[in-house]
């Protein structure tokens, strides 16, 4: 069993249009995610599977844990009152560094019971970067697991975070001062006495990505889950008592978007993939082979790593539905994923202000690079500069209208104590995104960028996608970023940065030839006249491309030039 029917008057639908007439979700007051579903289904299924854990240990030998949403409504109980005793009160602002290891589900559906708003963030943070979290969101608490560069990084920021009175870490080593987060949940008590929640009331907040400038802090409320019903049923497509896997680390908005709320809400079980080190495509397919998840949801750069192994080992037989969302995917890794799985990738858009708010949501055929088309929770257009909205064909900002008198569910309450941010996108009833797009005569939209991506040369209005993609369809491109330089002539000329696949080496005939490639596969004119081949390129912790960062290097090599008579 699920819980949808107590959201949605309907589930099911038989097209996109009627998916979009006849979608209509009813928000109960005084939601509260921990205590409505995950307490809920403790109560009415006791024994229904919420979450599977993989591990792989130092022997790489592979080991799987379950939790029934018993264990997870005793487990939450025990924590918050854990966090209690650690001086954690309704209102407070904890900040999350738990990789994905299962405490973190069980931390956060506590912090949720007791009203506090949960910060989750990435371990990959410097000293400086926690002290600016803790500053900008007056810190409470910091949860963090036992590593020994994020424990020192902890340590070393502490003393410059003045709101912060304690941290509590989950793992074997811990430090001085710290509290033992697993050894407080085991001698809590289990008997929980509920606290009250508003809908408008702070639930969670993310830092967003911050590719240009200081990441701001977005602000959700308490029904923020509510708006990932769209997100996890009808673009995912997760299954009641199937299996999901999304490959995120926690510290990310996508971690909300497809390992927590919409899925549980839909009755599905949710798999962490809790593996040590870098990446490894190699693992991951061994997971899917030994889990057998029902679906799968990933960044396109995993998929691109993923066509460069041999899956031919690997059984996707029990995957019914693919899907990606985070950056756009290059119809070139759509094609060879296709063909050595079977399985066709799903699209889906948005970002960490909201839910999912483009998807190729299956009713209807998919159109390789777009994006799909609008979910039911948002009256989406694309403005002019002006805004004025523009016509099909072309390209504008992704915008949200009316938002004073329909608010979607799911959408980000503000920018928190940003005002200057908030004048900036949603200075009216009107939020701007900050995306560009363009729709086509059957209502698809095709994504072109952040507005400062967008590159201008010789009159034209070049998308980095559209390269990108051309790029991505010749064998010795890995990864691409496409940036604009300056240039005397043309005021802005198109740059590729290029990553080389396994067996390729950069040459100056390569360069030639993919040049050449690009224009071949697309228009003339959008071809890199700059290209140059880099290691790797630089992303944020999301795992996003920096494009900002590549201009901003490129732009301080130009100004030197132009100093030294260049």
């Amino acid at each position: 069993m699920n819980f949808l029917s107590r959201y949605l008057d309907r589930t099911e639908f038989d097209s996109y249009e009627d998916f979009i007439a006849g979608y209509k979700l009813n928000v109960p007051r005084e939601f509260n995610f921990g205590y409505d579903i995950v307490d809920g289904y403790a109560a009415q299924c006791p024994d229904k599977k919420a979450l599977l854990r993989y591990s792989i240990d130092e022997n790489d030998v592979s080991h799987i844990e379950e939790y029934t949403f018993a264990e997870m409504k005793e487990l939450s109980d025990r924590c918050a009152n854990a966090l209690r005793s650690l001086g954690v009160r309704k209102g407070d602002s904890v900040l999350m560094m738990l990789k994905e290891k299962p405490e973190v589900w069980i931390a956060l559906t506590a912090l949720i019971k007791l009203g506090a708003a949960a910060i989750p963030a990435t371990f990959q943070l410097m000293p400086e970067d926690i002290v600016y979290r803790c500053r900008a969101a007056s810190v409470r608490l910091i949860l963090h697991v036992d590593d020994e560069q994020l424990t020192k990084h902890v340590t070393d920021a502490l003393p410059e975070c003045e709101t912060v009175i304690g941290r509590a870490v989950v793992g074997d080593n811990i430090p001085e001062g710290a509290a033992d987060l697993r050894q407080m949940i085991r001698e809590a008590s289990p008997e929980l006495e509920r606290v009250h929640t508003d809908n408008d009331d702070t639930m969670l907040m993310y830092f967003s990505s911050g590719t240009t400038g200081m990441p701001k802090l977005i602000q959700h409320d308490f029904t923020y889950p509510l708006g990932h019903i769209t997100t996890a049923k009808y673009w995912q497509h997760v299954e009641d008592d199937g299996r999901h896997f999304t490959y995120s680390d926690s510290g990310w908005a996508k971690f909300a978007w497809g390992k927590s709320f919409g899925q549980w809400i839909s009755g599905t079980e949710l798999v962490t993939f809790d593996v040590p080190g870098r990446f490894d495509p190699a693992k991951l397919l061994r997971m899917i082979n030994e889990v057998r998840l029902t679906t799968f949801c990933a960044p396109a750069t995993v998929y691109r790593y993923l066509i460069k192994e041999d899956m031919s080992g690997c059984d996707f037989s029990s995957i019914h539905h693919c899907c990606t969302a985070g950056e756009p995917l290059n119809p070139a890794v759509f094609e060879r994923f296709k063909e050595q799985t079977g399985q066709e990738i799903y699209e889906g858009f948005g970002q960490s202000e909201g839910s999912v708010l483009f998807a190729n949501f299956g009713w209807d055929p998919i159109k390789l690079g777009s994006t799909g088309k609008p979910s039911p929770l948002y009256h989406l257009d694309l403005v002019d500069e002006d805004g004025r909205s523009v016509e099909d064909g072309v390209v504008g900002s992704i915008v949200i209208k009316d938002t004073d008198t329909c608010r979607p569910t799911g959408l980000f309450r503000r920018y928190y104590n940003d005002p200057e941010a908030m004048a900036h996108s949603w200075p009216g009833t009107v939020y701007n995104t900050g995306d560009m797009a363009w729709r086509d005569s059957d209502g698809y939209y095709w994504f072109e960028g952040r507005n400062d991506d967008v590159i201008k040369c010789s009159g034209y209005r070049i998308g980095p996608f559209e390269v990108e993609s051309a790029l991505m369809t010749h064998p010795a491109v890995l990864e691409c970023a496409v940036t604009a330089v300056p240039d005397p002539d043309r005021g802005q000329v198109v740059k590729a940065s290029v990553v080389l696949a396994r067996g390729y080496t950069a040459s100056e005939d390569l360069k030639k030839e993919l040049q050449n490639h690009v224009k071949n596969t697309t228009a003339p004119y959008k071809y890199p006249r700059v290209l140059e081949f880099v290691t790797e390129l630089p992303k944020t912790t999301s795992g996003k491309i920096r494009r900002a960062e590549i201009r901003r290097r490129d732009m301080e090599k130009y100004r030197a030039a132009q100093k030294n008579g260049g």
